[in-house]
């Protein structure tokens, strides 16, 4: 295992079929990772207390903090991360307990926080925070503190979710074949 990725009691990072983990991030314990995506430098992915389940073909850009809510008095089963298939997480985001559906893209510094629902097909603005609880719906574009939904999404928007998903699968590809080389 390298230095990036890390055991904690017993659980290891799985890793499906051309991932790409950046030496400079940290992965730790119970972490999941579907096909094709990527993890890119500065980011920290820590399934230490609870579990983090990440689709295929979802890019953690760089200085991203995944985390959990662990179980306790003030909530008996906390809170696991879970991303469904092609999402895009922007620079320095933080998803902490909360569950995000597929095809949405998380804006650079966005928080998504503690029991936060987020439905397939969901943009987060930048710098947006969706508060502990909220749900978003599918199909719009939330932004602000507290995020509000802001307007449907247009065509074109759905239409990058696919775009910028395979793009960084691109990306990571590349990455993976130079160090490779």
């Amino acid at each position: 295992m390298s230095n990036a990725l890390r055991s904690y009691q017993g659980s290891e990072p799985q890793l499906g079929e051309r991932v790409y983990i950046d030496p400079a991030c940290t992965v730790i314990g119970d972490v999941v990772l579907g096909d094709d995506c990527s993890v890119w430098p500065m980011t920290v992915i820590r399934g230490d207390m609870h579990r983090i389940r990440i689709g295929a073909r979802v890019s953690v850009q760089d200085g991203s903090v995944l985390h959990i809510t662990h179980a306790s008095d003030y909530n008996p089963e906390g809170f696991p991360l879970t991303l469904g298939d092609d999402v895009t997480v922007g620079h320095k985001a933080i998803l902490h307990g909360c569950t995000l559906g597929s095809r949405i893209l998380v804006g650079m510094g966005a928080i998504v926080m503690d029991g936060a629902v987020v439905e397939d097909e969901v943009i987060i603005a930048a710098g947006a925070v969706v508060t502990p609880g909220k749900q978003l719906e599918s199909g719009y574009v939330y932004a602000g503190n507290p995020a509000r939904q802001l307007r449907p999404l247009k065509d074109k928007e759905r239409a990058f979710f696919a775009y910028t998903a395979g793009n960084y699968v691109k990306l990571k590809d590349r990455f993976l074949a130079e160090a490779n080389d």
